[in-house]
């Protein structure tokens, strides 16, 4: 059955592209449905919800897209530097990341700043929300990686890394997560917060997605795609995607296999059919456009579920055993998240009707 969807990229030129895919196993089309300026310097970051798109920028706004009404939805304009990063939590929250060293959650419903967390000395250059809405880990240019407890906003853990992290990433069921530093992967496990094994990239590293609990792509500053098995530790699959450095990597489920979507500083975007086996052989393309702009940053669209990967149980344990114990409560990924990000911030939208402070 053939299933619409949406790739949306940001680019230097400050442009945001949207193209409307239709998948079918016979053929796959896409169209340009979208361009839009509404950013003054390039763009720099891009997620996508349900409803929503949002893109960031080195002009130190975050700019809203109602993807349903099709329409602009107003500004976010509570960092003072670069949007380094973002990320939609469900539905209902949204974070982002600053070179003003803060991570701000966001309501979706008002579009207001719950939170305000002064998370690094330094810029903020990733974050990654647990499946379960509860955790949030950040890494930043003071060399640090922390975890962040979202239900009070305050920081759990500090860990010192030598160097400045370029990316953290859960893997999609909370066991793991990966630390990105210049050309290497390092692979932690989350029960004990220490690294299990480092892969080496030929290149430095500039995006990395998780295809399954497992499988990570892995992109950079070469033309080259490579996949990692991060159980078997070792390199399972490569191939030359575009013909200059990968920036951006993202993928999505059909029903037996996975599509990664790639776009390159050679302005194309490209959307490529992978099995996932034992053995992950070289993915076929099915798609590709050619946007004419140096693109930065990517996010898939979907009208009806963006996060459908998952549907396993989160993670029951981690460092400590009170962050174990809340993250075993709910035993599904999809978890009403009203109730735990930062549920002592949200005084106006709760049903309670006690006095508050």
């Amino acid at each position: 059955m053939a299933a619409v969807l949406e790739l949306i990229a940001g680019s230097y030129e400050q442009i945001t592209f949207g193209y409307r895919v239709k998948t079918d196993e016979k053929e796959w089309t896409a169209k340009a449905d979208f361009t839009h300026h509404a950013h003054t310097a390039s763009i720099s970051a891009v997620a996508a919800s349900e409803r929503f798109v949002v893109t960031g920028s080195k002009d130190e706004t975050i700019q809203l897209y109602d993807m349903k009404k099709k329409t602009e939805h107003g500004a976010l304009l509570h960092h003072d530097g670069t949007i380094t990063c973002l990320e939609f939590y469900g539905t209902s929250h949204l974070l982002s990341g600053g070179e003003d060293g803060l991570i701000c959650v966001w309501s979706t419903k008002k579009w207001e700043c719950l939170k305000s967390i002064k998370a690094h000395k330094g810029h903020v250059t990733s974050l990654s929300v647990h499946p379960s809405g509860k955790l949030v880990l950040s890494v930043g240019t003071d060399k640090t990686l922390r975890t962040w407890n979202l239900i009070n906003g305050r920081s759990a853990f500090i860990k010192n890394i030598k160097q400045n992290a370029q990316i953290v990433k859960w893997s999609p069921d909370g066991a793991k997560y990966v630390v990105v530093v210049n050309d290497k992967v390092n692979i932690y496990d989350l029960e004990t917060a220490s690294v299990t094994a480092t892969i080496t990239n030929p290149q430095r590293i500039s995006c990395v997605k998780f295809l399954n609990n497992s499988i990570l792509t892995v992109a950079g500053d070469d033309e080259i795609v490579r996949l990692c098995d991060t159980g078997k530790e070792k390199w399972v699959c490569e191939f030359k995607a575009h013909e200059t450095r990968v920036k951006s990597v993202e993928s999505f489920c059909m029903e037996d296999y996975c599509v990664i979507v790639t776009a390159s500083n050679d302005g194309f975007i490209k959307m490529w059919k992978l099995h996932l086996k034992e053995e992950p052989e070289s993915p076929t393309l099915l798609w590709e456009v050619n946007t004419e702009a140096r693109v930065t940053c990517l996010a898939v669209w979907k009208p009806s579920s963006v996060q459908q990967m998952i549907e396993e149980p989160a993670a029951e344990a981690t460092t400590s055993e009170e962050l174990a114990q809340e993250l075993s409560k709910k035993k599904r990924v999809k978890i009403s998240t009203e109730e735990v990000v930062l549920e002592d911030e949200s005084k106006p939208k709760k049903k309670k009707k006690g006095g508050g402070k």
